[in-house]
């Protein structure tokens, strides 16, 4: 079973995370802040991992931290848990409609942290949080896991739907660059013998 349990602890925030790749979609997630949970949750789920996450972060101060530690703890967890990398497929990607909205999400674990959110929110907040740290989150996880991300909102109305298509979207995403390639089983995914 492909799994990481990990603890990252700062002046700032402290983290306690399990994940197991090949889950079923549970989850028990406690950040501080509503949205994210329920963010989180729904990752989970699409993604048919399982998670359990508790943050306590200086929300006091701001929600930056919780939202940035997260990301680049979970995106560690996904580097540790997918060990060497033989045999997965390696890159992935997904297409998700979210009522009138659509968001597109492509994965790569090429070793390298490159992220790139194209969200079109035009709030400063949905629900309880700040809407610009979404992009934060996505950059700290592909720091963490040293991947790609690239997400982007084609269109929709509803901030909430965009966001939300966004994290499904991802999920799905890594699903697929996390699946195990039958055909190429014993093979690293790459012609320079690392990721």
């Amino acid at each position: 079973m492909r799994k990481a349990t990990l603890k990252r602890n700062t002046t700032e925030t402290q983290i306690a995370l399990q994940l197991v790749i090949d889950g079923g979609g549970h989850y028990e997630i406690e950040t501080g802040i509503g949205f994210f949970n329920h963010m989180l949750e729904l990752f989970t789920r699409h993604g048919g991992f399982d998670l359990k996450l508790k943050c306590t972060g200086d929300l006091h101060v701001d929600q930056h931290h919780t939202v940035e530690d997260v990301g680049i703890a979970l995106g560690q967890a996904f580097e540790k848990a997918l060990g060497n990398k033989k045999g997965i497929m390696r890159a992935g990607y997904f297409l998700m409609p979210m009522d009138e909205t659509l968001g597109i999400a492509a994965v790569d674990f090429s070793g390298r942290a490159a992220a790139v959110v194209d969200t079109k929110i035009r709030v400063s907040h949905v629900g309880d949080m700040q809407s610009e740290l979404f992009e934060d989150f996505f950059e700290g996880f592909a720091r963490g896991a040293r991947a790609n991300v690239h997400l982007k909102t084609m269109y929709g109305r509803s901030n909430h739907h965009k966001i939300e298509a966004l994290f499904k979207a991802f999920a799905r995403a890594l699903r697929g660059a996390c699946s195990r390639d039958q055909q190429m089983k014993e093979m690293l995914p790459s012609t320079k013998g690392l990721l």
